[in-house]
C-alpha cells in the first residue's frame, strides 16, 4: 500500500478508498498491507470489438496478402478470428466462391456481399461472436476446402501456435484437417508469445502471412530447413 501511494502520488486514505472500490468490482483482493489482482480464467475472451482494434493496419496488410492466394471458384474456410474476418471485404473481387466460417460477423458480411457462405452454427461465444462446440465441428466435417485462413493468439519462437481457448482450437483443428492449404495469419505482435493451449506447429502449416518478415529462425522452420 505504501509503495502504491508513493508511485501514484496519493495519500494512504485515498488509496485505501480506491482499493475498496476495486475490490467491490471484483478487480482485486485486498491483503494485509496490499492487494493482488484477481486472475481471470484462461478461456475468458477479449471482446470482439476490442480485438478488432488490435493491429488494424497489420490486419489490412495481411488481408491484402491473403487474397493473392485465392482463385475464382475456391472453397475457403475462415475461423472466428478478427484477422480472418479482415479478409472478407476483399472477397468481392472473386467469382463463385464458397466460404465456410465459424464467425457470425463474417457470415453476415458475406451474405450482404452476395457471397455464398456456410456458417457452422453451434454454441456462440458472445464476446467473440464466433461458434464452437460439437455442432460447429460436425458442420465443418461435412465439407472440404481449397484453403483455410486461421489465426491464434501467439506464435512461440520454437514454432508453437497457441491460444487461450481450447474449444476454438478444437474447431480450428477440424478446419485444418479438411483444407488442402493451411494459411496462418499472424501479425508481428503475436510473435514470441505463448498461451495456454497448443494448436499446431509452424512446420505443419503451408504458409504464414505477417505484415512484417518473420524472424529468420521461424522462416527456416516454416521451410522445413
Amino acid at each position: 500500500t505504501q509503495e502504491l501511494a508513493e508511485k501514484l502520488f496519493v495519500s494512504i486514505p485515498t488509496l485505501r478508498r480506491d482499493l475498496i472500490k476495486l475490490e467491490q468490482k471484483g478487480k482485486i483482493i485486498r491483503t494485509h498491507g496490499g492487494a493482488q489482482l484477481v486472475q481471470k480464467p484462461a478461456d475468458e475472451k477479449i471482446p470482439f470489438f476490442l480485438r478488432e482494434q488490435e493491429q488494424n493496419d497489420a490486419k489490412e496488410i495481411m488481408a491484402q496478402k491473403a487474397v493473392e492466394l485465392i482463385r475464382d471458384g475456391d472453397t475457403i474456410m475462415l475461423d472466428g478470428s478478427t484477422s480472418a474476418c479482415a479478409i472478407v471485404p476483399h472477397l468481392a473481387q472473386f467469382q463463385n466462391l464458397i466460404v465456410i466460417t465459424s464467425s457470425a460477423k463474417s457470415s453476415f458480411l458475406l451474405g450482404r456481399m452476395g457471397i455464398r457462405n456456410i456458417c457452422t452454427g453451434g454454441r456462440m461465444i458472445t464476446k467473440s461472436l464466433s461458434y464452437i462446440g460439437e455442432d460447429a465441428e460436425r458442420t465443418v466435417k461435412q465439407y472440404n476446402a481449397d484453403i483455410v485462413f486461421f489465426s491464434s493468439r501467439g506464435l512461440s519462437m520454437d514454432g508453437r501456435l497457441t491460444d487461450n481457448s481450447v474449444e476454438e482450437n478444437s474447431l480450428r483443428k477440424v478446419m485444418l484437417r479438411h483444407a488442402k492449404k493451411r494459411v496462418f495469419l499472424c501479425d508481428s505482435s503475436k510473435i514470441d508469445r505463448i498461451y495456454l493451449h497448443n494448436l499446431y506447429h509452424l512446420s505443419d502449416v503451408d504458409a504464414v502471412i505477417c505484415e512484417k518478415p518473420l524472424p529468420r529462425e521461424l522462416e527456416m522452420m516454416l521451410r522445413g530447413v
